[in-house]
């Protein structure tokens, strides 16, 4: 298994419960076919220029390690949630 590195960005105008929700979701899929390391919160911020008419996010940042094949499954997961606004998986050299 590689190690990864993500960060998305859930909308700010959701509740608490709803932007906790969503990350259960991504820390669950990354649980079930890889391992979760560590997930931090990294709060609201200010971004640099509007993502879908939003101008702060609040940012989330995991490191997992998972099979390279799941990566793409996990971005079709953060493509297909509405909520989250931009995200990225990079991998780490370990």
């Amino acid at each position: 298994m590689n190690s990864y590195e993500t960060v998305f960005l859930i909308s700010d105008t959701l509740t608490d419960e709803k932007k906790t929700e969503i990350v259960k979701k991504v820390e669950d899929y990354i649980r079930k076919d890889g391992k979760l390391i560590e997930t931090e919160d990294k709060g609201s911020k200010q971004l640099a220029y509007e993502v879908k008419k939003q101008k702060t996010a609040h940012f989330y940042v995991i490191n997992f390690k998972m099979k390279a094949d799941n990566i793409r499954e996990l971005e079709r997961l953060y493509r297909i949630t509405d909520e989250i606004l931009k995200f990225i998986v990079v991998r780490r050299d370990d």
